[in-house]
């Protein structure tokens, strides 16, 4: 068994549209936006969407390529990822025999699901990839993937005179527990399905604690 139908089975009962989009489907170098984020993800939106419906192919093929396009923090290109990732998607379910209509609903979901685009979503597998990709920012891993990306970026952990910018403006891109408030906190509001806002505010409550424990110990 290949690598990638090991990792397909994740995404049962959509296997074989796995093994078709997981060649496709992220930068094996950025170990936030990898294959454990994509089958994350895919636990959330299944976990939400058998609470509130929608199409699960669609989702399935919305979740497996949602970061097909691989963008760092720091670029210039940032709030085009999704739009970028998009555009990649259609040619790929194109190529795949998909029709137009069903492209244009994976197109959407992958659009609006990202905080840097800022675009709303319309349709219920857009709402529903949206929560379930920012249900992965929260938490623990939600901490996890800040520390990470900080480290990626060089970035420090803190400002060791005013960790909490007490006296000083918020910098994420210089402190990553400045990003807890410059972002991670005001995600849990914007979730667009109610099983999502439930999950999101326990794992808001997560993140909270994990900041409020490294204070404690700094």
């Amino acid at each position: 068994m290949t690598e990638i139908s090991k990792l397909a089975a994740a995404f049962a009962p959509h296997e074989e549209l796995a093994a078709a989009l997981l060649p496709h489907a992220f930068a094996a170098d950025d170990g936030s936006h990898d294959a454990a984020h994509l089958i994350r993800v895919w636990k959330n939106a299944a976990r939400i969407q058998a609470e509130e419906g929608s199409e699960a192919r669609l989702l399935a093929a919305a979740v497996l390529l949602h970061d097909c396009v691989s963008v760092e923090k720091n670029s210039p290109l940032r709030t085009q990822a999704s739009r970028l990732a998009a555009e990649k998607a259609t040619g790929i379910l194109k190529d795949l025999g998909w029709g137009t209509d069903e492209i244009a609903a994976v197109a959407h979901a992958i659009l609006t699901h990202s905080f840097s685009a800022n675009i709303p979503p319309e349709t219920l597998e857009a709402k529903i990839l949206q929560d379930a990709d920012r249900l992965d920012a929260i938490g623990m891993v939600g901490a996890a993937r800040c520390f990470y990306i900080a480290g990626r970026m060089g970035s420090g952990l803190y400002d060791p005179l005013d960790p909490l910018a007490e006296a000083r403006a918020l910098d994420d891109k210089a402190f990553a527990i400045d990003h807890f408030e410059t972002k991670l906190f005001r995600l849990a509001d914007g979730f667009k399905t109610e099983a999502g806002r439930r999950l999101a505010h326990e794992r808001e409550q997560r993140l909270r604690d994990v900041l409020a424990m490294m204070l404690d110990e700094i």
